[in-house]
């Protein structure tokens, strides 16, 4: 029951396991509240007088800078004087003079900083700045799917150690089920950040310190479902759905260019499909993280991340299942073999492949992370429909090695909730997609596809609030007949005033493909004129190719219109990006 990273012999937890074993689920509750408060009452090393304390962090989606902010006030209830600053907003410059660093830093994609923090993350790493005068900690934020786990945060760490400063608490490295490990690197940090010579105070127990709520991450809000829409008309090759979710009596709030939360199940053939690989019945039962007992089938259903294969996965399967085949799979010189198996496959193909025995239960749960919510871009406002959020969602299904493969919350979406049903959901802020502060600032926005979601809020909302800003929409998909996303809603916008521009881009309704970034090149001598202006400038949707194509395409047109050289374009753009007028939500 107790992780390996419990502060614990392996004698001592053997003891306890056995021990709490034993205990009901109730008898667990109890157990683990009395300690939380004898832990909280009890006296703790604190400084004398408050000594600062900066927490910096580099976010994407907002979990980096939650955690901050949870940090920042558990620490100011240890006597830290806590500061918290964005990456976007700080020079490497700046940590010379902060004495004590705490760093949260999430990793997007596949090793890449999050936006906000690329400028912050290159200078970190070409400039040289002295920080012997620096003791510094790291949380690593990350995805054990992507093959450059936690590298963001894994560079930071190992560049300030060599700028000088020193290292006071282990760098943890914490997939997206971060809790435990965050909370467990914050108290390590903070006693090893802490002054010689303390005085003993009594802290702020957690729980008057961290915010709570009725509905929100811990416990997802049952929204009911109040209708779905195919967006795509007969004939398109792609299955995007319009889901309306009611939020009354929940509690929830959000703006637009937040995302919400979806906490899905994995569908029944994904779980009977393990369950074969393993050679398990399913009526096994087994033991949560948090004590509960559960039957093997429901577990896989509701709790773990049961589809998704990584590297990760495939170690711990060959602990448990050696196999000479697995162990040349993951020696380090066969990471293009790993990058080809990996791709199309699901965590049932790996056992099926390299533990053709099957597995035991506790060794089959053993692979596995927990189950993550998915982030959908919310395409509503809230004043446009109070005590609703709608989504737009692209079902992910396709073909590979032979087999019908599918997004988990996509169809799970799709496939298992019926109208009048209900979704777990939470809110997830987004501050880094915002609209302009004035409504007379004009906005341009560029979203292709489901892309288009976020811009569907920022129009509507507008509309609502009587904005006077130009708008300009850039749109693009396969075809005009059959994938024109919300057609009739943005020729009723700009027949009303409240969208000024909309160019589209059909890649299949011509032999040459045509994109949004085709169109922002042809646009490029008003578009430029739009951003001297002081346009605002959105792009939404695919990080592979479309986002970095668009930027070039932007690149291109400040250079060759403004006449810059593409150093001076890139510079224009990078201050655009700190004045927040060019932000992107990529995924």
């Amino acid at each position: 029951m107790l992780p390996s990273n419990a502060p614990f012999s392996p004698d001592e937890r053997a003891r306890l396991d056995a021990l709490l074993g034993g205990f009901s689920s109730d008898q667990q509750a109890w157990l683990g509240g009395w300690l939380s408060s004898r832990v909280a009452a009890a006296p703790v090393a604190a400084p004398a007088a408050a000594v600062p304390l900066t927490v910096l962090f580099g976010t994407e989606s907002g979990n980096s800078e939650e955690l901050a902010s949870r940090a920042a006030k558990i620490a100011k209830g240890k006597g830290f004087k806590p500061v918290v600053r964005n990456m976007a907003e700080t020079s490497p410059a700046d940590l010379a003079k902060a004495g004590r660093l705490l760093v949260i830093v999430s990793t997007w994609g596949d090793g890449e900083p999050p936006e906000t923090a690329v400028a912050f993350h290159k200078a970190l790493m070409t400039e040289s700045v002295d920080l012997k005068s620096l003791s510094f900690s790291v949380c690593a934020l990350g995805d054990t799917s992507y093959e450059q786990f936690c590298k963001t945060g894994k560079d930071v760490d190992s560049r300030l150690e060599a700028l000088g400063a020193q290292r006071v608490a282990d760098r943890a490295d914490c997939d997206v089920d971060y809790e435990e490990a965050f909370t467990t690197w914050l108290d390590a940090a903070l006693v090893a950040l802490a002054p010689k010579g303390t005085v003993t105070v009594s802290a702020a127990p957690v729980a008057a310190v961290a915010a709570t709520e009725a509905y929100g991450k811990k416990n997802p809000f049952p929204a009911e479902m109040l209708d779905r829409v195919l967006l795509n008309g007969r004939g398109s090759a792609k299955e995007t759905w319009h889901y309306e979710l009611s939020l009354e009596g929940s509690g929830l709030t959000y703006e637009p260019g937040d995302a919400l939360a979806v906490q899905a199940v994995n569908a029944p053939d994904m779980v009977e499909g393990i369950l074969a690989a393993a050679k398990l019945s399913g009526t096994e039962e087994v033991t949560l993280k948090e004590g509960d007992r559960k039957l093997l089938a429901d577990a896989l259903r509701e709790d773990f991340e049961i589809t998704t294969v990584s590297r990760a996965v495939l170690k711990k399967l060959a602990e448990v299942a050696p196999s000479s085949r697995l162990d040349a799979l993951l020696a380090e010189d066969a990471k293009d073999e790993l990058k080809s198996y990996l791709w199309g496959r699901w965590i049932a193909d790996a056992v099926a492949d390299f533990a053709p025995d099957g597995l035991a239960t506790e060794q089959l749960v053993g692979l596995f992370r927990k189950l993550p919510p998915r982030l959908y871009s919310i395409s509503s406002s809230p004043l446009e429909h109070p005590d609703e959020v709608h989504l737009t969602v692209a079902s992910v299904r396709y073909q590979a090695h032979g087999r019908d493969r599918k997004g988990v919350a996509s169809t799970y979406l799709a496939d298992l909730v019926a109208k009048g049903g209900s979704v777990p959901v939470f809110t997830q802020p987004n501050k880094n997609f915002r609209l302009p502060a004035s409504g007379d600032t004009p906005i341009i926005m560029v979203g292709p596809g489901t892309g288009i979601a976020p811009f569907r809020a920022f129009v509507e909302h507008r509309a609502v609030t009587g904005a006077s800003g130009p708008s300009w929409l850039f749109f693009g998909d396969q075809h005009y007949l059959y994938d024109f996303l919300y057609q009739l809603e943005w020729q009723e916008h700009l027949k009303n005033g409240s969208l000024h521009k909309l160019d589209v881009a059909f890649s299949r309704d011509q032999p040459e493909k045509i994109y949004v970034q085709d169109r922002i090149r042809e646009k490029g001598c008003e578009l430029y004129d739009w951003l001297e202006k002081g346009a605002h400038f959105y792009v939404c949707g695919d990080a592979s190719r479309m986002a970095h194509d668009v930027h070039e395409a932007l690149l291109g047109v400040v250079s060759s219109i403004g006449g810059k050289s593409r150093e001076e374009a890139e510079a224009y753009l990078e201050a655009m990006k700190k004045d927040k007028r060019y932000q992107r939500d990529v995924y």
